[in-house]
């Protein structure tokens, strides 16, 4: 068991989702834990002008507690979570990046810019769209009631605060990506076996362009992974800071 001076683990949600994303995985995890709103999420005023990663993160920067911390990033989040780790080093001791992109193909960001130009104008039929995909009914084991969470917290998005999102969300890793080499921090990046959308293929490409990065794919899991199996990640969390040289590289 961590004490309370030791560095808390940071978590930051994904687009279009809230702090409350991580109740599942910090219920599991036996160190200190705080979860983060996004801006234009949660708790924190609505976006009103567009946004660049370097913008985002930048308040998220503004907010992480004094010292370094361990930051934990799932989808948009790990995109955050990647420009602190380059541009503000000294406050990051390890990188974890959940369910990311990373370097789309182009047929990859043919499809997530597809979902952007109907986000506006189909909000509520996107929001059903991305609950099948993160919990195909006919597979999922999750609650139905961490589902229904879950929907409820996409549905109440403020509709342009979400587009300002998610707009970073389809062109941020075209702004950290040539920036990945850089980053020292001790880094992981773990995603679904099945995630259809930050795919392991994605994770392999953040462990080859990365220094010090260790790929972990859960079987059978898709995107959501910190509710679908957190006690997979609370694993590979508690490796990498445990033994944060000593884990094997993609």
């Amino acid at each position: 068991m961590m004490g309370a001076l030791e560095p808390r683990i940071v978590l930051l949600h994904g687009v279009g989702l809230d702090r409350s994303m991580w109740e599942t995985f910090q219920g599991i995890c036996d160190r200190p834990t705080l979860a983060l709103d996004l801006p234009g999420h949660g708790a924190q005023p609505p976006l009103r002008e567009s946004q660049t990663l370097a913008s985002l993160a930048r308040d998220v920067i503004s907010r992480l507690p004094e010292g370094p911390v361990h930051l934990v990033g799932f989808s948009l989040g790990a995109l955050i979570a990647q420009y602190a780790a380059r541009f503000a080093p000294a406050k990051v001791l390890t990188l974890t990046s959940v369910n990311s992109v990373c370097q789309r193909t182009a047929e990859e960001s043919e499809a997530v810019a597809r979902r952007l130009d109907t986000a506006g104008t189909e909000f509520a039929a996107g929001v059903d769209l991305a609950i099948e995909r993160w919990f195909p009914h006919a597979t999922t084991t999750v609650p139905v009631e961490s589902i229904a969470a879950v929907r409820q917290v996409l549905a109440g998005n403020d509709i342009q605060s979400y587009l300002h999102s998610y707009r970073v969300f389809a062109h941020g890793d075209r702004e950290i990506g040539p920036e990945l080499g850089a980053i020292t921090a001790p880094a992981l990046a773990i995603t679904g076996e099945n995630d259809p959308g930050s795919t392991p293929q994605m994770s392999h490409r953040l462990g080859r362009a990365m220094p010090d990065c260790r790929v972990v794919v859960v079987p059978h899991a898709r995107h959501m992974l910190p509710i679908e199996n957190a006690p997979a990640l609370a694993d590979a969390l508690t490796t990498l800071i445990d033994n944060p040289k000593g884990m094997n590289r993609d």
